[in-house]
């Protein structure tokens, strides 16, 4: 039978509940030895001493054990800290992915840059008066612009203008990220060899 993996045991230690609790139970036991032996030296509640070689070795359990603990909550800590690290970059990925996709779709549909800010705007979620204040208009401007977003984009209403996005986004077919030169490359298409 072989011993855990150091893949397995980083698992044990960093996700599951009861590779902490053990962490935390052995810490705990560890620090109760040395609390007891202050107690018991101080309040003298122990029938018969130890011998000096058994109270050393003791000690010295619980010593590595506390050193122990520490290094893996180090280690534990680390690994928490680099996956907070990665998921904000997929974050920051994902957020620089979604203002690629607007673009793209805005140039595609020949949005001005009036219908521009109106489109982001109501992907924002905010209502036809809010764009209004913000823009500065009329609210059957933003109204008359929104439906021509519509019918550019050839959607019935915001929710299905933000569908897209999301949408693309969720689609797995490849990098978020083109350059323009890579997007207006033909893609090949398969040919199949049947003569």
């Amino acid at each position: 039978m072989t011993g855990p993996t150091p893949a397995r045991f980083r698992r044990f230690l960093t996700r599951g509940s009861v590779g902490i609790g053990l962490l935390l139970a052995v810490q705990g036991l560890c620090a109760a030895v040395f609390i007891l032996d202050i107690l018991s030296s101080l309040i003298g509640f122990r029938a018969a001493p130890i011998s000096w070689q058994l109270r050393e070795i003791v000690e010295l359990g619980a010593a590595l054990g506390l050193l122990t603990g520490l290094g893996l909550g180090a280690y534990a800590l680390r690994h928490a800290l680099a996956e907070r690290n990665m998921a904000e970059a997929r974050l920051r990925r994902a957020s620089g992915a979604f203002a690629e996709i607007l673009n793209e779709r805005f140039c595609e549909w020949g949005l001005t840059p009036a219908e521009r800010d109106v489109a982001l705007f109501a992907i924002k979620g905010l209502s036809t008066a809010e764009i209004a204040a913000l823009r500065e208009t009329s609210e059957g401007t933003v109204k008359a612009q929104t439906n021509a977003i519509y019918r550019k984009a050839s959607v019935t209403g915001r929710p299905q203008l933000l569908s897209l996005f999301i949408e693309e986004l969720m689609r797995d077919d490849g990098p978020l990220h083109s350059t323009p030169a890579e997007a207006a490359k033909p893609r090949a298409v398969p040919r199949s060899d049947a003569a």
